[in-house]
């Protein structure tokens, strides 16, 4: 039955309407593989090096050890952003001589099968033969193999069942990334070492090795709680079905935009009366804590502005991102109807416009407690926001006209984590690497804040020029129309 599923999962693929682009994307991801797979091997090959460059005069064991569940910290907001769930079409299957349990165990097999699974092999294996093997003995060092391997069983099984519960429910995604700010805020102010921590838990393992087994348990728990989730929930229909509230919200503040204000409104209503795009853009609120992990002491007082400028376009247009991509397909329900009622699409582009320019601009001032730790991060907002507002809008409203496939607004079942899988989230990296390009020069120089200047001036002209833009991406999309509802209609 495995090799049916994958024989299905095959035909589906190359029968895909998007299948051009699904393999241009996934060349891209397989080069960004290759790259970090390259980087994961050296750094295991060369571990001992390292660890005495970043913490000199210190035994490189306890070094290692303290490095082990950082990574794994790292490893968990990494996959949770990254990672895509294992999907399988269910409906074809359902009224089919075909068990759950059938099913259930290809999912779980396949979600095995990524990158994240590989790093641990290349970064920690080598280490632990060179030097563990001498320092503590077999035994210890095949516990502490264990022991890697059960963190990253653990890690992988408990982002997929908390991204399966938050779908139907978005509080488990809300909860778990208030607590991983509040340690990140926690160790970025030395209330607590997750360093330390790791140090102390595998120093444990060394001394008695058979307290790897608490990570394997801890695994295999996960395991089994997200295939018992799976097994309850292995149903097309929602898990709810309670009905939705109306909204029939006024916003005044955009009728002096006219048309335009009136479309803008319409898409705000639309963003309120459903989950997913509701749940997409409230996300973004919550990414705002990241500034924990991207602004340091030591890059800031440096002002090192290179180093953080990827947390500031990220933080500031995470709406944008998150959101704008999909601009067209949140209305593909509805699509066809656009498409013949008496709009102007050029009004139509500017609504998307405004809205992405509300949006980052709320976020960006939330984003400006960050001027606590210092001022100097407002002037780094200031510049990824006219960054974001001038050319990032443009970049994901191009790439929105590529997108040819349906979402279903009205639901959210267990198997639709459509729009923040990897291939979606390499949107965020490609753009957010032309303001790093722009600011390297000057970072060169040592004329940090005119780098500044640069991005801003540059966000700024794309932002003067948006006439232009919007008559562009109005031809594209009155170009694209008809494949985009063709591919909405699938």
């Amino acid at each position: 039955m495995l090799i049916t599923f994958l024989n299905h999962q095959w035909k589906s693929f190359w029968r895909s309407r998007n299948k051009n682009g699904s393999i241009a994307a996934q060349l891209v991801l397989g080069f960004f593989i290759l790259y970090f797979l390259g980087i994961a091997i050296s750094i295991g090959l060369f571990m001992s090096q390292f660890l005495e460059q970043m913490f000199p005069g210190q035994n490189s064991l306890h070094s290692f050890n303290g490095l082990i569940l950082y990574y794994f910290a790292f490893d968990f907001v990494m996959r949770f952003q990254l990672q895509e769930l294992p999907t399988l079409s269910i409906i074809p299957y359902l009224h089919l001589k075909v068990t759950k349990n059938q099913i259930i165990k290809f999912l779980n097999v396949k979600a095995l099968f990524s990158a994240f699974n590989l790093w641990p092999f290349f970064i920690f294996f080598p280490f632990c033969f060179i030097k563990i093997l001498p320092a503590y003995g077999g035994f210890a060092t095949l516990m502490f193999i264990v022991s890697i391997l059960s963190l990253t069983f653990f890690n992988n099984y408990l982002v997929l069942y908390l991204k399966r519960k938050s779908i139907s429910n978005m509080y488990y995604t809300a909860g778990g990334l208030i607590v991983i700010a509040a340690f990140a805020a926690m160790e970025y102010y030395k209330i607590i070492s997750i360093m330390a921590g790791s140090n102390f838990v595998f120093q444990g393992i060394a001394k008695y090795p058979y307290l790897a087994l608490g990570f394997t348990l801890a695994g295999a728990l996960i395991f089994f709680v997200n295939t018992g989730y799976l097994r309850r929930n292995l149903y097309i229909e929602e898990l709810s079905t309670a009905p939705e509230k109306k909204v029939s919200t006024d916003y005044a503040f955009l009728n002096r935009f006219g048309k335009v204000g009136e479309l803008a409104a319409l898409e705000l209503k639309l963003i309120l009366r459903h989950k997913r795009p509701r749940t997409a853009v409230i996300m973004g609120f919550f990414f705002l804590f990241y500034g924990f992990v991207f602004y340091k002491e030591k890059p800031i007082a440096d002002d090192s502005f290179g180093q953080m400028m990827f947390g500031a376009i990220f933080m500031t247009g995470i709406s944008i991102i998150i959101y704008g991509q999909f601009m067209f397909a949140w209305q593909s329900a509805h699509f066809d109807g656009l498409l013949v009622n008496k709009i102007n699409f050029k009004d139509y582009i500017k609504a998307k416009f405004l809205l992405f320019t509300i949006a980052c601009t709320i976020v960006t001032l939330l984003a400006s407690f960050y001027g606590f730790l210092s001022p100097k991060l407002l002037l780094l907002h200031l510049a990824a926001y006219l960054y974001n507002i001038g050319f990032g809008t443009v970049v994901v409203l191009y790439l929105a006209t590529l997108n040819y496939k349906r979402l279903d607004i009205t639901k959210s079942a267990s198997f639709s984590y459509q729009g923040t899988g990897a291939t979606q989230w390499l949107l965020m990296f490609l753009y957010a690497l032309m303001p790093i390009l722009i600011y390297l020069p000057f970072s060169i120089l040592n004329k940090p804040y005119i780098g500044l200047i640069a991005v801003s001036l540059f966000g700024l002209i794309m932002l003067i020029m948006r006439g232009f833009w919007v008559d562009y991406i109005t031809k594209r999309f009155e170009k694209q129309r008809y494949k985009i509802a063709e591919g909405f209609r699938e």
